[in-house]
């Protein structure tokens, strides 16, 4: 069995991707895989880490603010259908999966032209452009939500859920190693506050913008009945690799000044860091989590029935975030913050919803009702079914 993998750009590609090549490899060790994906993006780096062979593509996205950027643009699009082609030439693959980002267009493309099967993992809940016009040449389009029949044909649909990362399973063992890992107290609730490995500029604004409120929540548990705020709380706060050396510099000089003045300006109750390694322990001692909406992440915080307040980053294509929490707000099963509404908004409700445990458990409840599990083995049997009916 030969299969190309290809797609990428952020960790909600690259996650699933991986999550379904370890899958096949489960079921056939021989099997052989090779990632494709665009130069100069995080797949470059992450796929290799999971012990893959990976080719990259100069292809970029399309500007949409900037017309003029474009010409560019396409010149490396008709590169990369250049080397796509070559490529499948070169590996000839009995099928061709595409899991979103800017190298799977020309990749499934070439394999179609070719008359090699193919199929599409789609992560969100409203499909994106590359991915609804190579529907028309799929196999199969695997996908995580509902009513997808109004982007793509409705007898191609399988609903599989999206693949996640394969070390999510909460244990007591692992609770107790997560609060030693991050040096945090068990007695006190805590919110974790994730952008993506990137970072979400947003989100750290969000935060620096209530250090006063998230110094005081540190205190002690519960409601203080005077000043209306909930103590006994701390954080993980996963910056992203843009913006951690700026606030890493801010923390460092706040308490500089602090030790100074015998007063602690900057908050001690959180383990700030650019990237959170071990995220399987930051969601065992998480009780609530504060995220953008991707797909792949929401599809962790659903099988693992974390309660979440969404974020949706407003630039992203068609605005999709905005309509995956959607799809969680409709079913009480998650808080939306629109992004504009954040800066002020979001730590004093993170505060308030944490310390609420009837709210926590409903969030809980509903989101647990939403999870798809075991989704890579699903799409295996998916591929295996379309590589039977081509035999």
């Amino acid at each position: 069995m030969k299969i190309i993998i290809s797609g990428g750009g952020t960790g909600g590609h690259i996650f699933p991707a991986i999550s379904i090549a370890n899958a096949i490899k489960a079921k056939h060790p021989d099997a052989e895989i090779l990632f494709v994906g665009a130069e100069n993006r995080m797949e470059m780096e992450r796929v290799p880490k999971a012990g893959y062979q990976i080719v990259g593509l100069p292809v970029a996205g399309f500007d949409r603010k900037n017309l003029l950027k474009n010409l560019s643009v396409l010149w490396k699009l008709n590169k990369s259908l250049s080397l796509a082609r070559k490529i499948i030439k070169e590996f000839q693959p009995d099928i061709a999966i595409g899991v979103g980002g800017y190298a799977s267009g020309p990749v499934l493309k070439a394999a179609a032209q070719k008359g090699i099967p193919t199929l599409l993992q789609e992560q969100n809940s409203y499909a994106g452009v590359t991915n609804k016009l190579l529907a028309q040449k799929a196999a199969k389009i695997c996908v995580a939500y509902d009513g997808m029949e109004q982007f793509f044909p409705k007898e191609k649909i399988v609903l599989t859920g999206n693949p996640v990362r394969q070390d999510l399973v909460i244990t007591d063992e692992k609770r107790k190693e997560a609060y030693s890992h991050f040096g945090l107290d068990p007695n006190k609730k805590t919110i974790l506050i994730v952008g993506g490995s990137l970072g979400a500029r947003t989100l750290n604004e969000s935060v620096l913008a209530h250090l006063k409120e998230i110094k005081r929540s540190s205190c002690h548990c519960g409601l203080d009945p005077q000043s209306h705020e909930y103590h006994g709380v701390q954080f993980i706060w996963q910056t992203g690799k843009y913006y951690y050396e700026e606030i890493a510099g801010q923390a460092t000089s706040f308490r500089a000044e602090s030790r100074n003045r015998n007063d602690k300006n900057f908050p001690e109750n959180f383990h700030l860091t650019e990237f959170v390694s071990r995220m399987d322990l930051a969601y065992s001692i998480a009780d609530l989590i504060v995220s953008r909406a991707g797909a792949g992440s929401i599809s962790e915080f659903c099988l693992l029935g974390k309660p979440v307040i969404l974020v949706p980053s407003p630039n992203v294509a068609e605005d999709h975030q905005t309509k995956n929490a959607q799809a969680l707000v409709r079913k009480n099963a998650a808080i939306m913050i629109a992004d504009k509404d954040a800066v002020q908004e979001l730590i004093p409700m993170a505060l308030k919803v944490v310390q609420d445990e009837a709210q926590l458990k409903e969030l809980s409840e509903n989101i647990l009702t939403l999870a798809l599990p075991d989704s890579a083995n699903k799409i295996v049997d998916e591929i295996e079914g379309i590589l039977k009916k081509n035999d």
